[in-house]
């Protein structure tokens, strides 16, 4: 694998080259409170006039990328002729990541492909990718070659594993179930891992981009996947979740109740709810079965609504 220090990158501010569009993010506020009112605050000037090209395709990479977009960088996105097959699974959701990024299909392998790839990075501030390091250097894409062509641009890499298995394969599910966090046959709910590490990538894109404000240094850093289930499992190695954790059946007021109709979910950690949790129910100690069965007293919506009113951490299982 490329070998490359982390951390060094410089804010480039430069025009794209003539015939090189790049896509304008949409607008997008944030309220914040302060006194007196509030405050409303436009994300995308966080990150305006910086330009970001793409090669990640699947997941990570692009939730990544949609999230940099939002904060105001422009963003273009290299998809192989045949496109990113989440346009095809998930055509919805493919469109909602990919509507601040300017999508454009090349062939990186011919000559006309990479010429373009060229022209794009060399205006960009940083590349995103999340090919294996032995595929960028077939395209003469690893962190040696693009920092003595762009001296100016950062690299992020996004793999499944680090060094000495940074060629290994793995997809969501693997890494998951690699590290302890899936029951079989039962399949996971959302991918966890896919958009812990895009979190990931954003994170350290981010700290490139200040260093380079503030030092003027290009950098190249790689992000892993199988590294983010680890963090993920890290409440389950400690026992906090595993059987009979606190968060997994040891503590009556954080878990799930049958209702009447439905489950509802309570989560009254922390000790004012518990207590207010308790005064509501006219209970004197947290027991399991007095809970069980007042919760069988009501509907899951009515538990819901009734959380709501009283400010308490109960809700509905959808």
């Amino acid at each position: 694998m490329t070998n490359c220090e982390l951390n060094k990158v410089q804010l480039g501010l430069q025009l794209p080259s003539p015939g090189v569009k790049w896509h304008k993010p949409f607008r997008i506020l944030v309220e914040v409170a302060g006194v007196g009112g509030t405050l409303v605050v436009e994300t995308n000037t966080f990150l305006q006039g910086v330009k970001i090209v793409s090669l990640a395709l699947n997941v990570p990479g692009p939730v990544a990328a949609a999230r940099l977009a939002q904060m105001g960088a422009e963003v273009v996105k290299i998809e192989p002729p045949a496109g990113d097959a989440l346009s095809q699974i998930a055509p919805d959701w493919y469109q909602s990541i990919h509507e601040r990024q300017q999508v454009i299909k090349l062939n990186l392998k011919s000559a006309d492909g990479q010429d373009h790839l060229d022209k794009l990075l060399a205006n960009a501030d940083l590349l995103l990718t999340s090919f294996r390091p032995s595929a960028l250097k077939k395209l003469d894409l690893d962190w040696e070659s693009l920092h003595a062509r762009y001296p100016r641009l950062c690299f992020v890499g996004m793999i499944g594993y680090l060094p000495p298995e940074e060629e290994r394969t793995g997809h969501d599910l693997t890494y998951q179930a690699d590290l302890g966090l899936l029951r079989p046959p039962e399949m996971p709910l959302s991918l966890f891992v896919d958009l812990s590490a895009a979190e990931h990538a954003v994170s350290t894109a981010l700290a490139l981009l200040n260093k380079f404000a503030r030092k003027g240094e290009a950098d190249c850093t790689w992000v892993s996947l199988h590294e983010c289930a680890r963090e993920l499992a890290a409440p389950y190695r400690a026992g906090l979740t595993s059987g009979g954790g606190m968060l997994n059946g040891g503590y009556p007021l954080y878990g799930f109740y049958k209702a009447s109709d439905g489950w509802i979910a309570v989560a009254a950690l922390e000790q004012r709810f518990a207590d207010r949790l308790l005064l509501e129910l006219n209970l004197k100690h947290a027991v399991r079965s007095e809970l069980e069965r007042i919760f069988l007293e009501r509907s899951a919506a009515a538990w819901d609504s009734w959380a709501i009113e009283r400010g308490l951490p109960l809700v509905a299982v959808r």
